[in-house]
Formats: C-alpha cells, sequence, structure tokens
C-alpha cells in the first residue's frame, strides 16, 4: 500500500497540494504576465486538504465501494501490470505487490487477515501456486493467439531459432501457426522453477537465441544469454483487469452489507441479441437460426467454440430471445474462480458453516439466477466434486447452501460454454458423464473464423467503423484479401484487437487502407500479407484447399461452395482450373 510518504511532502501537506504549490509559485512573477492572487491559492489549498482527508476517511471507514484488486507477480509482467494499473485507477483500487510462491503465500495470507481483497491477479507458475492456497479469487492472465503471433514476431526479428517455454500447458494455436509461417520453434512446457531452468538451458543449447514465454521463462531466458519475450500483451492485461471487475461484481465483498446482495449476484447484464452476431456466412446464418430456435426453449444448451469466437455473445443471445429475457442473466467463470471459493459462490452458504463465513450467510450465484438464466462459461475447468452438485441442480432444480440440510426451489435456465472437448474429457475421467449428458440437449457450435468465408473482412469494415466513430475509410483489396487469408487463430477477438490498433495510426491524413500501413500495424499477419501481394495467378494452394472443403461440406455443390467463400462460381471453377494445370 503507498506510504504516508507518497501522500505527504514531509511537513504534513498532501504531495499533490505541494506540487500545486510549485505551479503557483512559478505562475506568480513579480513583474508582468499570469498573476494569481493569494486569496485564491489559499482557496484552492484549503479544497485539496479537504479532498485529500476525504479520500483517507473513505479508506478508512470502508466507504469507497470501489473493487479492491491485487496484483501478484515476481517477474517482468510486474512491469507491464504497473502500467496498465493506471487506466482502472477509478475504477477500483489496485495494488501491485511484487512477490512469488510462498513468500506470496505467507504475505498475503497474513494480511488477509486484517484487509480487504476481492480479487487476486496473476499469471503462469506464480498464478497457478497461489490459485489454491488463498481463499480469495484468483484470476489468471491468459495469453491468447494474438499474444502468441506478437510475441513470436518479435522473436523472429531476433533469431530464426526460436524456443517457446510455458506452464504446464501447451499455447493454443501453436501448430498452426509454425505450420503457416514455416518457422522453426522449439515448444517447451514446466511445472517448477528448476524445470523452468533446465528447459532454458537445454533451448539455449539448441541455438535458441530468442525464447517467448511467461515472465519467469522470459526472465530465466534472459540470465542465461539469451533474449527472453514476455508472451502477454498489454490487452491481455486489461482484459484481465476488466475480468477481474466483474468477477468482484458477481461474487461480492465479504464487507460487503446485505442490501448490495442483489447487485453482487448478477455478474453481467445480457446486452446483445442475434442481430450482434455479424457475419453472412452460410455458418454463421446458420447460427443465428439456430438461436433463435433454441431461445424460445426451457432447454440446457451447450455453446462450444475456439476462444474468441464469442460463446458469451451467443449466451446472452439465447437470453435476450427468451421469454426471461427480463430477469436476471447471471455469469461465472469456472475457470476464473478459486476452487476452494467456487462452490460457496455458486451454492451459497448459512452463517457459520466454516470459518470466516459471512454474518447472516451467503446467496449464492445459481439462486440468484432464479427467474433468470445461469450462464456457467468455461464448464470444462470445474471440479469433479461440484459436477455432482450441480447435476442435483440440474435434476432436482432445488440447491442446497453450504451448512444447510435445507434444499431451495431454483429455477433457472442453464446455459454453458467450453473451448474444450468435453466428450474427451469425459473419456480421460476429468468430467462426469451424466452432466455431459444433461448439459448437451441442445448444441451450438460457433465456428472459428477462419471457415466463415467473406466474414472477416465485413468485421474488419465494421470494427473500423466502429473504432473511427462512424468515419468511413476505403480498403485497399490487397489489404482485404490478406484479413481474409490470415488463419486468425484467436478467432474474433483477435480481428477486433488487430483493427482497434489499425485505427490508432489512421490519422486526419488516411484516405484508405492500405498493404503496406496493415503490414506495419500487424506484422503478425506475414504470411497473408506476402499471399495477397501476389499476382492471382500465382497465389498459392491454401485457395484450392479452402475451395475443396467448402465444397466437402456443401456436399459438392459449387453454388453454395462459392456462397460459403464469398466468391463467384465462374471464380471458384477458374481457381480449380489453374491449380490443376502443371
Amino acid at each position: 500500500m503507498p506510504s504516508a510518504a507518497d501522500h505527504n511532502d514531509g511537513r504534513g501537506r498532501p504531495r499533490k497540494l505541494r506540487d500545486f504549490h510549485g505551479l503557483f509559485m512559478a505562475c506568480h512573477p513579480s513583474g508582468e504576465g499570469l498573476r494569481i492572487e493569494h486569496a485564491t491559492f489559499h482557496i484552492v489549498s484549503l479544497c485539496f486538504i479537504l479532498i485529500h482527508m476525504k479520500r483517507n476517511t473513505n479508506a478508512a471507514d470502508g466507504s469507497d465501494d470501489r473493487p479492491v484488486i491485487w496484483t501478484v507477480s515476481v517477474s517482468r509482467l510486474s512491469r507491464l501490470l504497473r502500467d496498465v494499473t493506471p487506466e482502472f485507477d477509478d475504477r477500483a483500487r489496485i495494488e501491485n505487490i511484487h512477490l512469488g510462491f510462498e513468500q506470496a503465500v505467507t504475505t498475503l495470507r497474513g494480511r488477509l487477515r486484517t484487509e480487504r481483497c476481492d480479487v487476486l491477479i496473476a499469471a503462469g507458475s506464480n498464478g497457478a501456486y497461489l490459485k489454491n492456497r488463498i481463499d480469495r479469487p484468483v484470476l489468471l492472465v491468459r495469453p491468447d493467439g494474438f499474444d502468441l503471433m506478437q510475441a513470436l514476431s518479435k522473436a523472429h526479428r531476433l533469431s530464426s531459432q526460436i524456443g517457446l517455454l510455458t506452464h504446464a500447458t501447451e499455447v493454443p494455436a501453436f501448430a498452426e501457426f509454425q505450420e503457416n509461417f514455416g518457422l522453426k520453434i522449439a515448444q517447451r512446457a514446466f511445472v517448477t522453477a528448476e524445470d523452468a531452468r533446465t528447459q532454458v538451458r537445454e533451448l539455449i543449447a539448441e541455438g535458441c537465441k530468442a525464447i517467448v514465454g511467461t515472465g519467469m521463462a522470459a526472465d530465466l531466458a534472459e540470465r542465461a544469454g539469451a533474449s527472453g519475450i514476455l508472451l502477454y500483451s498489454a490487452d491481455t492485461v486489461r482484459q484481465a483487469f476488466e475480468a477481474a471487475l466483474d468477477m468482484a461484481t458477481a461474487i461480492g465483498r465479504p464487507e460487503a452489507p446485505s442490501r448490495n446482495s442483489s447487485a453482487r449476484s448478477v455478474a453481467a447484464q445480457a446486452a446483445y441479441s442475434t442481430a450482434d452476431l455479424l457475419g453472412e456466412s452460410a455458418s454463421m446464418r446458420a447460427l443465428r437460426d439456430r438461436i433463435d430456435r433454441f431461445a424460445a426453449s426451457e432447454h440446457t444448451v451447450l455453446i462450444s467454440g475456439e476462444t474468441g469466437t464469442g460463446k458469451e455473445l451467443a449466451a446472452q443471445a439465447l437470453h435476450l430471445g427468451s421469454p426471461r429475457r427480463k430477469s436476471r442473466f447471471v455469469a461465472v467463470n469456472c475457470g476464473a474462480i478459486a476452487e476452494s471459493l467456487l462452490e460457496s459462490e455458486l451454492f451459497g452458504y448459512e452463517e457459520g458453516a466454516f470459518t470466516g463465513a459471512r454474518r447472516g450467510g451467503h446467496t449464492g450465484l445459481v439462486q440468484a439466477a432464479h427467474g433468470g438464466t445461469l450462464f456457467l462459461d468455461e464448464i470444462g475447468e470445474m471440479p469433479l466434486n461440484l459436477q455432482t452438485r450441480l447435476l442435483r441442480v440440474l435434476e432436482q432444480r432445488e440447491v442446497v447452501k453450504l451448512g444447510s440440510s435445507r434444499p431451495t426451489p431454483v429455477d433457472a435456465r442453464v446455459l454453458a460454454a467450453t473451448h474444450t472437448d468435453l466428450g474427451e474429457m469425459v473419456r480421460q475421467g476429468h468430467f462426469r458423464q451424466d452432466l455431459f449428458y444433461r448439459l448437451n440437449v441442445l448444441r451450438v457450435e460457433i465456428p472459428p473464423l477462419r471457415l466463415r468465408a467473406g466474414d472477416a473482412t465485413q468485421l474488419a469494415r465494421h470494427f473500423l467503423d466502429q473504432a473511427l466513430s462512424g468515419r468511413k475509410l476505403g480498403w485497399q483489396v490487397q489489404a482485404l484479401d490478406a484479413i481474409a487469408h490470415f488463419s486468425w487463430p484467436g478467432n474474433v477477438r483477435e480481428l477486433r484487437n488487430v483493427i482497434d490498433r489499425l485505427a490508432v495510426y489512421c490519422d486526419d491524413q488516411t484516405r484508405e487502407i492500405s498493404l503496406t500501413l496493415l503490414h506495419a500495424v500487424a506484422p503478425e499477419l506475414l504470411g497473408s500479407l506476402q499471399e495477397a501481394a501476389l499476382s492471382p495467378e500465382s497465389r498459392p494452394s491454401q485457395d484450392v484447399r479452402q475451395i475443396e472443403a467448402a465444397l466437402q461440406r456443401s456436399g459438392g455443390d459449387r453454388a453454395a461452395a462459392a456462397r460459403m467463400l464469398g466468391i463467384s462460381r465462374t471464380t471458384l471453377w477458374r481457381r480449380l482450373r489453374d491449380a490443376s494445370r502443371p
């Protein structure tokens, strides 16, 4: 927490007042120029003092109702977290804690006995270490496909041989990236710090001069003489802060009075309908039709799709199209709440159910969704023991709080979403088969952007118009081709991030989006940019593979395949003909 020295100048005056006094003296020359009366200065000084006292009083008596978020990192990620923190100062009280692992656990446990914290943000191995050792929600900063592209692009400029070192699991979209760009990348995963050190030494021995990875991996690479490149981006950190704010609203604070329980329980209000599911590809038209049809039903819906495809947007559309649209839409991310807290937050508890239980008990999110819709995002992350309790909710339409034997009836429609293959998780014993069947009554599969022919360019135009507040810019054909040919492993979310970045570079002199501008803004699109620069006659066989895939999906109907791809039948025929020539 900030010390007294951070707020006072040593003579009892707030630091901001001291700074204002310096400005006053600088703007008060004895001769000509700007002149500020002493009376005005004293009035302004008094205002500073009163504001300062009010803030301190609010902090002391707990009347500051902003969420309290602690970021915990001991690696270079700390700097990135600190850089982004000021953007959220008006929405949360944020403290950056530079500690890791057991030292962090000991310190945090001690402070949490007397201090308030709603959500912690961490990442990588440090985050995994904290997640089940701290009795507060720990939100993990997770890299996405866009982060991977950006980091590998930086690494490629430094070395032709690149190492990718992550904690425990592989990064999604890595294999596809390596295949599309033909880079020599050695991917490794670590569990412990010593394991990470060993992996770094082995990667360097193999000739990797640039290593992309988590904060720990990047730091270890630098110490070992290689270039360490952080896998996380500022945008990903911003998303983590936004998710932490949503979580703080969803699960509430231990200090929150009961009058706020209703507001606490509502994790999100549905704001999107099927009209917001943009795209004119056949798969998107079918998706909107399916959502409209399913919305009227009371059955459980399982929403599947890759990261960034818009699963929560689809869930909100299902709610807004249903008879429950005027009731609550309660969303909870099963992977973002610490396992030790998930049960009490979902199902609630009675007063005295366990040490630290809130006076008066706690209404869980399941009960908070009564009359409305409960959206369980990342359902595959739910622990097995809680899956049994959720199954009872679905089958019996009742919930039993911790510390109680009395069931409470619950009338809530359940929607669940996952980016994993739940069927495979069932086969591996990581997900209950009976729960899977109970959730998989109606199925909504959101197609990845790479299979939505023509939608990427439409979305790019739409997002740019939004980012520029309606100002219309032209697009070079080659730039649109680059957008169309990129695989977008991060899907719509990644595309939006790129377009938002592009909008920053568009000034008053910009009249159109050129291939050159797109290359400068998004170097991760290198492969598709190079392809877009080729003549139609020399275009690689990727077009043919896309056509063949479309023909397979359409049962050989060339007209339907052309519609899927957003091209004419003549163009489809010509590309197939050209590909067959020797």
